[in-house]
């Protein structure tokens, strides 16, 4: 009879707990925040472009440059990056706390139990007697549920999957990082290489420049200031050089340590690189509305603003009864007498806890709204960012392509003023000065073109790093903003 009505007792309860109203803001991402924009959701300003294409971002970008040695260092420190291994484990901690979290929404169960022997004391239960020395237990068994009447618990369950999926946004932004930062490196070293071959060509012609300027000198057709100026661009392009071969290794260092192994260990061979990578198809870049959903720290943001939402319900709830069911059944006495009617206890019962002072209450509401706000503001903050590092990046970008036939033309136009000038001074039409002059020129037109194909690699980088690209674990595993925030 007693287990029937206890039944009965429950599933009412377990009735009360389900109809139970929750509340706090229903969380959807607010129709006036800037992810909502047409114009954030438009083309890019630079689509037009004939370098970039509206096409989807491949989910691994750095395939299209087709070199293996890239492909298999990109995917060496997605596997081993030291950055990575701290966000996972944050990640790993993150689903730990939304486990307790959903706890919850379960009865809690204790047990206790103990055994003496032992002498009591008859005043203790107000008898005129001392009781005799024996053995006494005690056992009990507590279960409460908390009936959550007004959703604080579901709330705080809200809260706490939103955290948990803005730290995975947030390890997927460590791993777009890693990638782009692999492929930078390598692309850094590869370009000071390019640059310390277009120098090292300048200087040998330079250093075969003033061995003939000495015999021209020598046989009364060149003066020393014309040997000193020739000695000087020699001088120049030298310095030029251990500056260029430390940007090299320090990019190796860079790249060995981001692959998770020590600066010692860098790759020797790539220390013979002189050709960064380089897409030679049209770069696809896709559009705003695909930028939105695919980069990390916008779902970021607005997962952090799911969550600071799902705070003010949390807050919301603390201004109301809180109503948990108590059930407790034990026995205790002599262990001559364990489990008869007389040592036996139950009980079951609500117990309602409530703060009549709602002062404190509502000043944490309110710090809970403007959490929200502030939440928001950050998202806002985000979208704009993401949205100005994409055109920042085209624009540098196509601009540099632009650059880059004038600045080929350039070095072509002084590659030929520099020939003219020595056949002239071959035909004693032109000083030995003035064909130094040409060489200078030549050299800086080199130099010049080395650097802006240096940083054309780059910025192609730059433009996959702004796109967001690369976090995917693989190619079926493309997260979204949730569906509830209605993008």
């Amino acid at each position: 009879m007693f287990l029937r009505q206890l039944l009965g007792v429950l599933a009412a309860l377990s009735v009360i707990a389900l109809d139970a109203c929750t509340v706090g803001p229903n969380y959807k991402i607010p129709d006036h925040a800037l992810v909502n924009v047409p114009a954030a959701r438009s083309a890019f300003l630079a689509s037009t472009n004939p370098a970039v294409t509206a096409e989807a971002l491949p989910h691994y970008w750095w395939r299209l440059y087709n070199e293996p040695k890239l492909d298999a260092l990109v995917q060496l420190a997605l596997t081993a990056n030291t950055d990575l291994r701290m966000a996972d484990a944050n990640l790993e901690r993150s689903k730990a706390l939304l486990r307790e979290a959903k706890t919850l929404r379960q009865p809690s169960v204790a047990l206790a139990g103990s055994l003496a022997y032992a002498q009591l004391a008859g005043e203790q239960y107000l008898l005129p007697i001392t009781p005799p020395i024996s053995t006494y237990y005690e056992s009990e068994v507590t279960v409460g549920y908390d009936l959550d009447l007004f959703g604080g618990i579901r709330r705080g369950i809200e809260a706490a999957q939103a955290n948990d999926e803005a730290v995975a946004a947030a390890r997927d932004l460590v791993r777009v990082n890693v990638a782009a930062e692999t492929a930078r490196a390598y692309a850094d070293a590869c370009g000071a290489g390019l640059q310390l071959d277009a120098a090292q060509r300048s200087l040998v012609l330079q250093r075969q420049s003033l061995d003939l300027t000495r015999e021209l000198m020598r046989g009364g057709r060149a003066i020393d200031l014309d040997v000193t100026r020739s000695q000087q661009l020699v001088d120049e392009l030298t310095a030029v050089i251990p500056s260029l071969e430390a940007e090299r290794r320090n990019a190796l260092y860079r790249l060995t340590t981001l692959t998770a192994r020590a600066p010692s260990q860098f790759d020797r061979d790539l220390e013979d690189c002189a050709t960064p990578p380089r897409l030679t198809q049209r770069l696809p870049i896709g559009d705003g509305a695909a930028l939105l959903k695919r980069r990390p720290d916008i779902r970021e943001a607005e997962r952090q603003l799911a969550a600071a939402t799902a705070e003010v319900g949390v807050a919301t709830a603390e201004l109301y009864p809180d109503v948990t069911i108590g059930l407790s059944v034990g026995s205790i006495g002599t262990t001559a007498t364990a489990l008869t009617s007389p040592t036996n206890f139950w009980q079951i019962g609500p117990v309602v806890n409530w703060q009549a002072n709602q002062s404190a209450g509502r000043a944490r509401i309110a710090a809970a709204n403007a959490s929200a706000k502030l939440a928001l503001a950050h998202f806002d903050g985000t979208v704009l960012k993401a949205l100005s590092d994409a055109e920042s990046t085209l624009n540098l970008y196509v601009h540099d392509l632009q650059r880059e036939q004038n600045v080929k033309d350039a070095r072509d136009d002084a590659a030929k003023a520099e020939r003219e000038a020595a056949q002239l001074e071959e035909r004693g039409r032109a000083t030995a000065l003035d064909v130094i002059d040409a060489q200078r020129t030549l050299a800086s037109a080199e130099q010049s073109l080395a650097q802006l194909e240096s940083a054309i690699s780059t910025d192609q980088v730059a433009v996959f790093l702004a796109l967001g690209g690369g976090w995917q674990t693989s190619d079926s595993d493309h997260r979204r903003v949730s569906a509830d925030s209605g993008q």
